[in-house]
């Protein structure tokens, strides 16, 4: 892909590419940090300032074969058109294969049965936009071609993708609140995130639902999209996600296994446009959960 600068630019190399192409800017990044942009046939990095009558080059790597096998597994699709699919992921499911499960049965492996999905993410992660914990249920937005992916995945850079979950976690917060508190590796498991001074900006709204014994009911928010996000910031705060085994104690139930934790409700614009907002109800096992407390 070649791209002439016409017109005084004079803004950042990895920002004009981004503006003027459907590459996102994070792949954009990518791209320059390996060496596939080249601006009059030399290497730049993302920092240099674009100027009139530059050349840009832009090597966009092959996709890559998949390679993680389609197996028949039973997925509740709530929405599904030409670009996109809204899955209600089940409990205990894992999303796409990772270190200790490249043995099926994954979110991905379901997918690549049922359709075909971008390749964006490669082998291991195809169509997939945005992830949700192994134990957390829930609605996941799947891209099924390239360009959809991208316009996806920019939405959510720019927070314009509506995140709801309902939680239970431990403790009787009083009030409804806000957790500003930036998330990075764990200093000392680097198998957990925690909230630390030197991670990357992280927001999470949440609101009273209800009231148990020892326990509150929450919908929470994500302004940001980190790693564990909601259970770090309820942890931080002092009111662990419920059964959350990483970040708190288990809850005492030999039929619970996984934090309590559903994503209930998307809302983003789609590739042609239009505005979609899209709910589940809550899960059995959530519901049994409310009765026992």
């Amino acid at each position: 892909m070649i791209l002439e600068v016409i017109g005084i630019a004079d803004i950042r190399l990895d920002k004009y590419i981004s503006d003027n192409t459907d590459i996102s800017r994070s792949l954009t990044v990518q791209l320059i940090e390996k060496g596939n942009v080249t601006v009059n046939a030399v290497v730049k990095p993302k920092k240099y300032i674009v100027k009139e009558n530059d050349i840009i080059d832009i090597e966009l790597p092959p996709p890559t074969l998949l390679e993680v096998n389609p197996e028949n597994i039973p997925i509740d699709i709530v929405y599904e058109d030409i670009d996109l699919l809204v899955v209600n992921k089940q409990k205990g499911m894992v999303v796409h294969p990772s270190n200790g499960h490249y043995d099926g049965g994954t979110l991905v492996n379901a997918l690549l049965y049922h359709c075909e999905l971008s390749s964006i993410n490669g082998v291991i992660r195809p169509g997939i936009v945005h992830r949700i914990d192994k134990d957390t249920s829930g609605l996941l937005l799947v891209a099924k071609n390239d360009s959809s992916h991208i316009f996806l995945s920019e939405q959510i850079s720019k927070h314009a993708v509506t995140r709801q979950y309902r939680a239970i976690v431990l403790g009787i917060v009083k009030e409804n609140g806000t957790v500003n508190a930036p998330i990075g590796r764990h200093p000392k498991d680097r198998k957990k995130m925690a909230a630390v001074y030197n991670g990357k900006p992280a927001v999470t709204h949440y609101e009273v639902v209800k009231h148990y014994r020892n326990t509150t009911e929450l919908k929470c928010f994500l302004e940001t999209g980190r790693t564990h996000q909601i259970r770090v910031h309820m942890s931080y705060i002092g009111h662990s996600v419920l059964n959350d085994t990483v970040y708190s104690a288990p809850f005492q139930k030999a039929d619970f296994q996984g934090q309590c934790l559903h994503a209930e409700r998307i809302s983003f614009t789609h590739p042609n446009g239009e505005y979609m907002e899209f709910q589940t109800d809550l899960p059995e096992y959530f519901k049994k959960l409310q009765e026992v407390l």
